[in-house]
């Protein structure tokens, strides 16, 4: 089955409203196995509402729309499907009740032009609203699937969530696998895996690029469980053979949290103390549940003064490399550790930018300090982007290069 979601409302064309309507259908379509093949936006107006219902009846077996089902003049979505499918708008008492019951219970007052909202096309089905006034509706109609949904987010993705799903769910098994991978940009993964991709059909795979990460979702489809499973492992060893040193989880985790399980596995407590990334690193670590299980402390030395104050950096070293230096990075981790007593240590410094970078040290220059009792280096890094888009980067690098020394 494939589908189209069509957005109504002047106010998207416009884009005074952010269409996340849009992007969570398709994630949820494609979770259960329906191509989405088009996004359309239209206009509150009838003439070109009805336009995009044909195109859309010629070329998609399932038309998912959002919006228009409200009270006012300019909600139409319902009455513009029914006069182009040919079916006539009935009134439905028990529909009408059950409005009129859910303004009594909020101790609001019922518009006449409410009970528009009770009116269904001949031979549809109502899906419950259970946080608003406006019904769903779902259509069937010369083997097409029609739905109409509330646009308010809330209202919608509860509505979908619970009775859409359902009706239109395909009688097989689906099995989702994400893969997340670091340290290697969208276009440099697909052609490690041009040759899966373009052979693709079940499994299929699609690759999703996020600031300094890229995760590939699977998708693996039949009637029988225990196959499908096959399907799953089989692209995933293949994605694996290719592309190994890059994949930090198997499981649709943050880097964070896999640095945390190593942690924690190995009973090792770990401190930071940061520059550039002005406790970055610290604050993405304690988002993990159960952080402070590893984590002992963590400190901003932004200044010259407080990297030889808090960390006993020394001030020969500092006048010689500078503080954006590899020796500095290291001599940062040394130093924290030796304060701290912890197992693991590591040190940031760099030039997030816009000003402040040289010839010789470019803004996104950054030094990532790891110190142990028994070994310590430092990984220089050059990132390009804005300064929080440096910053973020950092971080991420960061974590990357704890989970590879774990």
């Amino acid at each position: 089955m494939n589908a189209e979601i069509i957005s109504v409302g002047t106010e998207i064309i416009l884009g005074s409203t952010l269409n996340t309507n849009t992007y969570y259908l398709s994630k949820k379509l494609w979770e259960i196995g329906i191509d989405v093949l088009y996004h359309t936006s239209v206009t509150d107006n009838p003439k070109l509402l009805e336009e995009v219902v044909k195109i859309g009846l010629n070329r998609s077996d399932l038309l998912i729309f959002t919006g228009g089902l409200g009270p006012t003049a300019d909600d139409m979505t319902k009455e513009v499907i029914s006069k182009t499918l040919g079916l006539n708008l009935e009134l439905n008492k028990n529909m009408e009740d059950s409005i009129k019951d859910y303004f009594d219970k909020t101790n609001r007052f019922m518009s006449s032009n409410n009970i528009k909202q009770a009116y269904l096309p001949k031979g549809a089905k109502f899906l419950i609203n259970e946080i608003g006034t406006a019904p769903g509706i779902y259509i069937e109609w010369k083997e097409k699937i029609l739905v109409l949904l509330p646009g308010p987010p809330k209202e919608m993705e509860l509505m979908f969530n619970k009775y859409v799903i359902p009706l239109i769910r395909q009688n097989f098994t689906i099995k989702i696998k994400t893969i997340n991978t670091i340290g290697i940009g969208e276009s440099t993964l697909e052609t490690l895996l041009i040759d899966i991709i373009k052979n693709q059909q079940n499994p299929s795979l699609a690759t999703y690029a996020k600031e300094g990460q890229v995760d590939i979702k699977i998708v693996a489809k039949g009637n029988e469980e225990e196959k499908v499973n096959i399907l799953l492992d089989e692209m995933v060893k293949k994605i694996d053979n290719r592309i190994s040193e890059y994949i930090y989880s198997y499981e649709d985790e943050t880097i964070e949290e896999v640095v945390f399980k190593k942690l924690k596995r190995n009973h090792m407590k770990i401190a930071f103390c940061e520059s550039c990334t002005g406790g970055l690193v610290s604050a993405r670590f304690t988002r993990v549940p159960g952080a402070s299980e590893v984590f002992e402390r963590g400190l901003v030395t932004y200044s010259i003064e407080s990297k030889m104050d808090e960390l006993g950096v020394s001030k020969s070293t500092l006048d010689k490399y500078g503080a954006v230096s590899e020796q500095v990075a290291i001599e940062m981790a040394k130093g924290l550790l030796k304060k701290t007593g912890v197992d693991i240590t590591l040190s940031t410094t760099g030039i997030a930018g816009p000003t402040g970078g040289t010839k010789s040290k470019p803004v996104g220059l950054v030094f990532i300090g790891i110190a142990t009792n028994n070994n310590s280096y430092s990984i220089k890094s050059i990132f390009n982007g804005d300064r929080k888009s440096i910053q973020n980067r950092a971080a991420l690098k960061a974590f990357d290069e704890l989970r590879r020394f774990l």
